[in-house]
């Protein structure tokens, strides 16, 4: 744990555990199929992914390649566990065939929306803007991890969509060499990988990146409480990240580290409730107006037309629908102002904890 190894992922993963990671970020060769030099307006040559990690001779030997590495993501994943990978038109859509052909299950294809791309320079086609994040499971059945209340804490308390505005490495965080050269070009950044991570682990999970290129999966994991591992086949970016991890601190946002927007509360019955003499059998239940009030029985439940309901059922029957939080729904009056069980519930497991 908390290593990159320097070799190729298929004969590194080879060596881990049957379903013993907990999330797996890839992101691997694109096979960009460059022709030719990019020329910029003013006419200087842009340098874009020519690397020979991001080279092959065909479709064919490509689909090979990534059937094999995903065949082993598929093989160390938990049961429950979820994969993210990373891609653009040229691959994600082959990607995204032979994850389907394999078994997994997406649950969703989320859209990096780039706020600065690298224009495009000849002015004959769109702007590529965007990349396709694939989020899979490795069956319909897996009960994966999905931190929904600590995602929608990051967004501003707005339920956070699946397009997500996030700039590309520049300025400081563009990591590059001392002629002011970028050191891999292909690095994502820290805000990319914080949802990734935050969205889909919790603390100490194990995180797995089998492509650690600069190493960005890695320093997010330390920073947010999560156990990492990763390959990288180049000496040089293994060097490089073990660089960036030694000056990586633990984030100063705990309540991220620790998942405290998505810690369920613990369940308390009414009868409880009524125990501690926070609320007194015969006494009405209000909705948050103060209308639909029903009478609240000795054994903890809503009486509502001659009939016991449980508080969930009896305000889902009020609204006509099939379930409700009644937890959230009833009120009782206190000197002529309505509070929510809810806060007793609170206290009662403040009580407990204490």
């Amino acid at each position: 744990m908390d290593q990159i190894h320097n070799m190729d992922c298929l004969k590194g993963m080879r060596k881990i555990e049957n379903e013993s990671i907990d999330l797996i970020f890839a992101d691997p060769p694109y096979y960009m199929q460059t022709e030719g030099q990019l020329i910029r307006v003013e006419g200087s040559i842009y340098l874009g992914v020519n690397d020979t990690w991001d080279q092959f001779n065909s479709y064919n030997e490509y689909d090979q390649f990534s059937f094999e590495w995903l065949k082993q993501c598929q093989r160390v994943l938990k049961r429950n566990g979820s994969i993210w990978v990373i891609g653009s038109f040229q691959n994600i859509y082959r990607i995204g065939y032979i994850m389907q052909q394999l078994g997994y299950w997406i649950i969703n294809d989320v859209i990096w929306s780039k706020k600065n791309p690298t224009p495009n320079f000849m002015g004959t086609r769109f702007t590529n803007a965007n990349e396709i994040l694939l989020w899979c499971t490795k069956s319909p059945k897996s009960k994966y991890t999905f931190n929904y209340k600590t995602m929608k804490h990051i967004n501003g308390g707005k339920q956070m969509k699946s397009v997500w505005e996030i700039g590309i490495c520049s300025g400081k965080e563009r990591l590059r060499d001392d002629k002011g050269r970028k050191l891999h070009n292909t690095q994502k950044p820290i805000e990319l990988l914080k949802r990734v991570i935050l969205s889909s682990s919790r603390k100490n999970d194990v995180v797995l990146d089998p492509f650690m290129g600069t190493g960005t999966t890695a320093v997010v994991s330390k920073m947010y409480g999560r156990k990492y591992l990763g390959f990288e086949k180049e000496e040089k970016y293994v060097e490089l990240i073990y660089h960036r991890l030694r000056k990586t601190e633990e984030s100063i946002e705990k309540n991220l580290i620790e998942n405290v927007y998505d810690i369920k509360e613990k369940r308390v019955p009414m009868k409880r409730l009524i125990e501690n003499k926070f609320i007194v059998p015969g006494e009405f239940l209000f909705d948050k107006n103060g209308e639909n009030k029903s009478q609240l029985t000795q054994s903890g439940k809503v009486l509502i037309a001659h009939s016991e309901y449980s508080i969930h059922k009896g305000s889902a029957k009020i609204l006509g629908i099939v379930n409700n939080n009644g937890w959230d729904y009833w009120h009782v009056k206190r000197n002529d102002i309505l509070k929510p069980i809810n806060d007793y519930r609170k206290k009662v497991n403040e009580t407990k904890n204490s």
